[in-house]
């Protein structure tokens, strides 16, 4: 049974069209990549999932409940997580404080102390500046930081809207380092949106390809990063 299944979804913005009926699947501990070009529609499809846009057609289970009529706080209290496109952390608390918004369904307390640990442990610059206001961090920092901040709420499925995005090639290295680790570590399943497909197609178990809205193509990430079509399309080869 997946994790995650999408059904026949359609989305819109107003009567325009952006999702056209969208089968997908993610399975327990896998990392999964959405790729495609700009305005293909994967950051929608993440948003469908969150619930901030809800399908006007389709189905969404998690867990084999549906999601897809819930709003996107009772999504979260099931387990599910995402770290949206531009970070949007909150930029007037301090790093401590974003962690702790994370965490704001959980009552845990002990579990909430041992995850902040392991954050630290996975950006031991957020440690050093827990005091600091967000909006002081770099842009590779405000990235560590949102995703940690996903991670304090202790998600079965952490969605992932590129990451990479506006960060040197050093920091992108260490922050899909990250997320390779939190998966095999933590088991958590990864759902990952990423215009960098070379990258996202290394780090993930399987891939589906966005075209205007409908999925082309899916399989084996290695299969895909293999593939003529793709090559020319994505990866510029």
């Amino acid at each position: 049974m997946p994790m995650l299944e999408l059904e026949q979804v359609s989305t819109f913005y107003g009567n325009i069209q952006v999702l056209h009926e969208i089968d997908l699947q993610v399975d327990q501990g896998e990392i999964i990549t959405l790729i495609g070009a700009n305005g293909a529609g994967k950051s929608t499809t993440l948003m469908t999932i969150s619930g901030i846009v809800p399908p006007v057609k389709g189905r969404i289970f998690f867990k084999n409940t549906p999601i897809h009529g819930l709003a996107p706080e009772k999504i979260v209290a099931l387990g599910l997580s995402q770290v949206p496109e531009g970070r949007h952390i909150f930029p007037d608390l301090t790093v401590s404080e974003n962690l702790d918004m994370g965490a704001f369904l959980r009552t845990d307390t002990r579990s909430v102390r041992e995850d902040l640990d392991y954050i630290y442990s996975l950006f031991p610059i957020l440690g050093n500046r827990r005091n600091q206001p967000g909006g002081n961090l770099s842009g590779g920092e405000q990235q560590m930081l949102a995703i940690s901040r996903a991670l304090m709420a202790k998600p079965q499925l952490l969605l992932l809207d590129e990451p990479s995005m506006g960060l040197a090639p050093l920091v992108t290295r260490q922050i899909f380092d990250i997320i390779k680790r939190v998966n095999q570590e933590h088991n958590t399943t990864i759902f990952l949106v990423e215009q960098n497909a070379n990258l996202a197609l290394k780090a993930a178990d399987r891939g589906y390809v966005l075209e205007n809205g409908r999925i082309t193509m899916h399989g084996n990430a290695g299969e895909l990063l293999r593939n003529n079509d793709i090559r020319k399309a994505y990866l510029g080869i």
